[in-house]
């Protein structure tokens, strides 16, 4: 069927101007709300997989790879939470091993989740008399038990760029090769926004299908804490 060209000659310019102006209105609502709803997303301390977070429970073992001071700030975080903590609610293991977790079995007192804090120290590697290759060992073992008892396993990175190869000396790769050890192993990754600026984490937990949860510093994650050990 063709156009009826003297219908379109007599539709008015008003007309025409008050349809274009409808149209505008409707482009510029639906840009604002697209944009209001990926801001959301982008601030959300919570990035990914939100409905799929592993069950967490207390007792907590927290350890590291490498060495890091990182658990003791995890540590300080459960201290800020309003709990009211057992002396075996969450503990800090500086070497924890797979034996720990058996032993805790075996004692009626199984440990129900491991915090395992990513980054290295050479420093206290170098006092401890251990090296990055025994710290992978000693942390696969481990993550190897916690499977066979289905503990459920986070990893942490909450030091920023300076617990990364960025902050490192040059030639030392430990703090990475503690994020291959223990980011694509894990049940969900906690980790703050200031060392993940080049994505790293955002890439394993895309590829690995891990739930992530990303937070603004430190401080955020107490609020985040209490929401997954608060059930």
């Amino acid at each position: 069927m063709g156009y009826d060209l003297n219908t379109i000659e007599d539709d008015s310019f008003g007309t025409i101007c008050y349809k274009e102006s409808i149209m505008r209105r409707i482009h510029t609502l639906f840009a604002t709300l697209l944009t209001l709803f990926l801001l959301s997303i982008l601030l959300s301390p919570l990035s990914y997989g939100q409905s799929e977070l592993p069950p967490t429970d207390f007792p907590v073992l927290i350890t590291s790879c490498g060495q890091s001071p990182g658990p003791v700030r995890v540590k300080a975080i459960f201290m800020r939470m309003k709990l009211k903590p057992s002396p075996k609610t969450y503990m800090v293991v500086d070497q924890a091993t797979a034996e720990d977790l058996k032993i805790a079995k075996e004692t009626g007192s199984p440990y129900k989740t491991i915090i395992i804090v990513m980054g290295s120290s050479l420093k206290a590697m170098g006092a401890a008399g251990i090296s990055i290759d025994d710290e992978i060992d000693r942390t696969s073992k481990l993550i190897a038990e916690a499977r066979r008892q289905k503990i459920t396993v986070i990893g942490a990175h909450i030091e920023g760029m300076a617990r990364r190869a960025q902050g490192a000396a040059v030639g030392d790769n430990t703090d990475e090769l503690s994020i291959d050890a223990v980011g694509p192993n894990s049940d969900l990754l906690i980790i703050t926004k200031d060392g993940n600026t080049d994505g790293r984490f955002t890439i394993i937990s895309k590829d690995k299908g891990i739930p992530m949860i990303e937070a603004d510093k430190m401080l955020d994650l107490i609020p985040e804490f209490e929401k997954i050990f608060k059930k």
